[in-house]
């Protein structure tokens, strides 16, 4: 089973290919039964990376890491000079549900309320009425005894699960997959907010406003109080160091062609 290729956006390397190649990447990680993890990057995942070491190395060690935020896309395509298209966890979440009920691979909902874990698993029903659900866990917003933390694991072993869909929120669920694998035989995807939205607790931001790079503004739109920071102080760390990179960038090719 080939992984897909990589490269590098301000420290963090990015999975390169079609949409439809990550998640068969993901559904064959899962038919292997490998323990494996998916990171779907966005601009405060990088941020959170650039501040933390251990954790831009929790992030550089996922099998997959997608091109989530349409300002991690950008940079890639430009600082690379490719035409990679965007694998968000918001798209994810549906497309593999839909390639395990095919492939006949048990999910398994790890975190979010218990009562949008059983919003998912209604509307999985409609959608996938042949997708096994594994099981479901929302777990406490807490740090777990070491009790509860195997409890935890042999939980989602027990289940059979093939594949967990994880919301914790970025970067605790990211830091639980690292520290799954190995523990959990099953490909752990951090979907984060696609728990909400499919759930049909959040909205998603029109089309055009996705593609500007917008959906930022929508989401600050919607939760102000809880996402003002977030995005207006972490989107301009963001900025301006893309227009740093930029500008270095500019500067190298112009002493390239006087050289």
């Amino acid at each position: 089973m080939a992984a897909l290729p990589k490269a590098g956006v301000f420290g963090l390397g990015i999975s390169l290919g079609t949409f439809g190649e990550h998640v068969e990447a993901i559904t064959g990680l899962a038919r292997a039964g490998r323990s494996a993890y998916v990171c779907c990057v966005n601009v405060h995942m990088c941020m959170e990376a650039r501040k933390d070491p251990v954790f831009a190395a929790v992030v550089n060690g996922a099998d997959l890491a997608t091109a989530d935020g349409m300002p991690i896309l950008r940079s890639l395509n430009r600082f690379h000079g490719l035409d990679q298209g965007r694998v968000a966890g918001n798209d994810l979440m549906p497309a593999v549900m839909a390639a395990a009920e095919r492939e006949g691979l048990a999910v398994f909902l790890h975190g979010g309320k218990e009562e949008v874990l059983e919003a998912i698993v209604r509307r999985a029903g409609q959608e996938y009425p042949r997708l096994r659900i594994a099981g479901t866990w929302s777990p406490p917003f807490r740090p777990l005894s070491s009790a509860e933390q195997e409890a935890e694991v042999q939980r989602i072993v027990d289940s059979g699960a093939q594949v967990v869909l994880v919301s914790l929120g970025c970067p605790r669920q990211e830091r639980w997959m690292a520290a799954m694998r190995g523990r959990i035989p099953a490909v752990m995807i951090g979907v984060g907010g696609a728990f909400l939205l499919y759930a049909g607790v959040d909205s998603r931001a029109p089309t055009w406003m996705r593609n500007a790079s917008l959906e930022w503004l929508y989401r600050l739109w919607l939760e102000p109080g809880r996402l003002w920071k977030r995005y207006l102080v972490t989107n301009s760390a963001f900025l301006w160091m893309y227009a740093r990179h930029a500008t270095r960038r500019s500067l190298h090719r112009i002493a390239g062609r006087k050289a």
